[in-house]
């Protein structure tokens, strides 16, 4: 079974999102070694290996380096940890979500290089500065690139000539189970109705002016808020008595909150680093065949404007939960089989089938050759990368 190395800035034990759904499925195909970004540790610095599935290895160096991710500074000591990761001789793939780590393709020889770009990581709150630079060597060098949705194959596909776009996909099966309002989580039996939901990272991304005006606006709604809040100060959030902050939770418990839910949110501020983000949850939510409502994201709005509600203004927005939970039991059974159509189309198990056969079918280029013909002494630079994939 060929090995499959994943660089990856999320950490595997973090939300249950794209990476996951992937290498879960993947992993029928290839042993996987899912590489995180360092942590910091006073002791020397060691690689924790930790079995999460089958063929599934999480690879978590530990690093006195203070800088966090993939930076350059923690570039040497990761080289180090990481050159016994595949036996001599042994050609693994390589498959980046970030392309902060591309350096370390120095000494593993892949066979083939992938690049899965599921968010535009420059646009986020404190992106490294090289991004960008090691983003245009990793397009040079990638044998194949995946986009997490549209927006980002617009923004990717004329800068590489084997790019996909796969947007974000759904376990059906798994979110269907909230059609059974039995389910609801218990941890939410003390919140009155009409409860409007969100689950997932609280960040930059998170509308949180938004979510406090519809507090505001009805203080009977109950707003339950799942997930961590990350990058972001959690005095800035709302504090309303209506407001409900339930905190990370897996993603085995999503549906039994769902199940409990009248309407769900897709509160997404406006701004560059929601310009390209393609929500996976849009798709779990019509899983459970509950009224959804969206800021205007162009991978909600384009693809699903015609089953979830899009509103450009806060007012829209809080005027648009209205007219969900006020739907007729008619418009409500017309609105679930338009879901059941959508989400018929697609999954992670089909998603990963895809990718796997277009990496099977990859032809390896030349370019990683020449990235280590001229990088054989130290790690290289982000404009030595630069250079060395231009000129491929």
């Amino acid at each position: 079974m060929p090995t499959l190395i994943v660089f990856c800035h999320l950490r595997w034990d973090f939300v249950f999102q794209r990476p996951q759904h992937l290498m879960t499925r993947l992993a029928q195909h290839y042993k996987i070694l899912f590489v995180e970004e360092p942590m910091h540790t006073d002791g020397e610095a060691r690689l924790e290996k930790m079995e999460v599935a089958d063929n599934i290895t999480v690879c978590r160096p530990h690093t006195p380096i203070h800088q966090w991710g993939f930076h350059d500074d923690q570039l040497p000591t990761l080289q180090v940890l990481l050159a016994d990761l595949v036996p001599a001789g042994e050609k693994p793939i390589v498959w980046f979500y970030t392309p902060m780590a591309l350096p370390l393709l120095q000494g593993l020889k892949p066979s083939k290089v992938i690049y899965d770009c599921m968010d535009e990581l420059a646009m986020f709150k404190n992106a490294p500065k090289q991004l960008l630079q090691r983003e245009s060597a990793l397009l040079n060098i990638a044998d194949v690139v995946f986009t997490g949705g549209p927006s980002l194959y617009q923004s990717k596909r004329d800068r590489h000539a084997n790019a996909h776009c796969f947007s974000s996909s759904v376990d059906a099966g798994h979110f269907r189970q909230a059609q059974d309002a039995a389910i609801s989580h218990p941890d939410q039996n003390h919140i009155a109705h009409p409860r409007l939901g969100f689950y997932g990272v609280i960040d930059e991304r998170f509308d949180v002016d938004l979510v406090s005006s519809m507090a505001d606006a009805h203080p009977e709604w109950q707003i339950v808020l799942v997930g961590p809040v990350v990058k972001i100060d959690p005095a800035t959030l709302p504090k309303q008595a209506n407001v409900h902050y339930m905190g990370q939770r897996t993603y085995n418990e999503l549906p039994q909150f769902l199940a409990g839910w009248d309407v769900c949110l897709l509160p997404f501020a406006i701004n560059d680093s929601t310009k390209f983000i393609s929500p996976t949850k849009v798709l779990e939510y019509m899983a459970a065949e509950l009224p959804s409502v969206s800021t205007p994201i162009t991978d909600v709005k384009v693809p699903y404007g015609d089953v979830v509600e899009i509103a450009e203004s806060h007012a829209d927005f809080i005027a648009a939960c209205e007219r969900q939970l006020a739907l007729t039991p008619e418009a409500r059974a017309t609105m679930a089989a338009r879901m059941r159509e959508v989400v018929a189309g697609t999954s992670w198990d089909l998603t990963a089938r895809s990718m796997h056969e277009l990496i099977e079918s990859a032809v390896r280029s030349n370019k990683v050759e020449r990235f280590f013909a001229s990088n054989q002494e130290a790690v290289p630079s982000t404009p030595d990368l630069v250079a060395v994939a231009n000129a491929g």
